[in-house]
């Protein structure tokens, strides 16, 4: 079964929208848990719209008192910040995000150049720390042959433009997937494991569920927007039970 990573960012940034502690990061994080799921995923950003160290401080202390073990996943640019705050918690996983400034959401993969050259000794500082690192990625072989040459333990495939090929038809969705399974094919052979997310949703997971060698999807928006109106237990399950085959 593909595991589900519930990431927690838009309840931070509805509290955030009128200040004060409500809705609480850690009801969320409770709410995800008692209805099923394996994962949990924080992004802090640097501007602190949403998640805040804090909010990663509180939601590691959390998860570390959970039997069975709930996953963490700290996303983000490796920033120094960031960075110190990963080293701190310890997460299980840290993926590594580039980030444009001003961006929304993310908007696009590693591309190795100037601005990776940090990134392996980034990469091997935090599994020496006992850190699952996995890194943003297109479905391109190139990314993803550098990414395994500097030691990642995964990538994550970046799927936003599949979730737009799939608005746009079935043709296109499965030319899209096609493409993400070729991908995640060369990822396997490379000894890389393969996440997933950004705009995966009830309607598109039913194809890209079946993604050859894929281990886990992180979704955070589309839950949180269809909770609004049927309740966040109700939608996790939703999405645990369309992973595990269901309809």
């Amino acid at each position: 079964m593909v595991r589900l990573s519930v990431n927690v960012n838009k309840i931070a940034t509805l509290r955030n929208a009128r200040g004060g502690h409500l809705p609480r990061v850690l009801d969320a994080v409770d709410v995800c848990i008692a209805a099923g799921a394996p994962g949990i995923t924080v992004h802090p950003r640097a501007d602190r719209r949403h998640i805040t160290p804090q909010d990663v401080r509180d939601v590691a202390r959390a998860l570390a008192q959970r039997q069975p073990r709930v996953e963490l996943n700290i996303e983000g640019d490796p920033r120094p910040e960031l960075l110190a705050l990963v080293h701190e918690v310890r997460p299980d996983q840290c993926t590594l995000v580039p980030v444009v400034p001003g961006e929304v959401t993310s908007q696009a993969g590693w591309n190795p150049g100037p601005a990776t050259e940090p990134l392996p000794r980034i990469v091997e500082s935090l599994r020496a720390a006992g850190i699952r690192v996995s890194l943003f990625v297109e479905p391109r072989p190139e990314p993803i042959t550098w990414a395994a040459s500097i030691g990642a333990d995964r990538i994550e495939l970046y799927t936003e433009p599949y979730a737009r090929a799939h608005e746009a038809g079935d043709r296109e969705a499965h030319r899209s997937f096609d493409q993400y399974a070729a991908a995640a094919g060369l990822a396997s052979s490379l000894g890389l494991g393969v996440n997933a997310g950004h705009d995966l949703d009830l309607e598109n997971l039913v194809l890209f569920r079946t993604l050859p060698h894929l281990d886990e999807v992180s979704i955070g928006h589309a839950i949180i927007a269809r909770a609004v109106f049927t309740g966040l237990s109700t939608v996790v399950r939703e999405y645990l039970n369309l992973l595990s085959g269901g309809t």
